[in-house]
């Protein structure tokens, strides 16, 4: 089974910039698409980004042109780059694989981050 370990978030000001990482363990990713997702508090849980086995990459609307999701499949990683941070991007950021049926699972517990104005 394989394990996600989320990292890099924190406090930072509008504006700023922050790297989070994602960390596999148990199960090469290499052939796994990988997802990005989001959850504020009292919102659902919002898709930010996948990224491919290939390297694609989709993003959704609100974070198009800030956002830049990657991997490094020697270090079993996914990062997400996120600049030009706003207050409305305060959330807990959870990496998951995208397997069988295009459902995501297992998810990692997440990372916070939080934006302030």
């Amino acid at each position: 089974q394989v394990q996600l370990v989320e990292s890099g978030g924190g406090l930072v000001q509008a504006g700023d910039s922050l790297r989070l990482s994602c960390v596999a363990s148990g199960r090469t990713l290499s052939i796994y698409d990988m997802g990005w997702f989001r959850q504020a508090p009292g919102k659902e849980r919002e898709w930010v980004a996948r990224i491919s086995s290939g390297g694609s990459t989709y993003y959704a609307d609100s974070v198009k042109g800030r956002f830049t999701a990657s991997r490094d499949n020697a270090k079993n990683s996914v990062y997400l780059q996120m600049n030009s941070l706003k207050p409305e991007d305060t959330a807990v950021y959870y990496c998951a694989v995208r397997g069988q049926y295009g459902r995501y699972g297992p998810w990692g517990q997440g990372t916070q981050v939080t934006v302030s104005s």
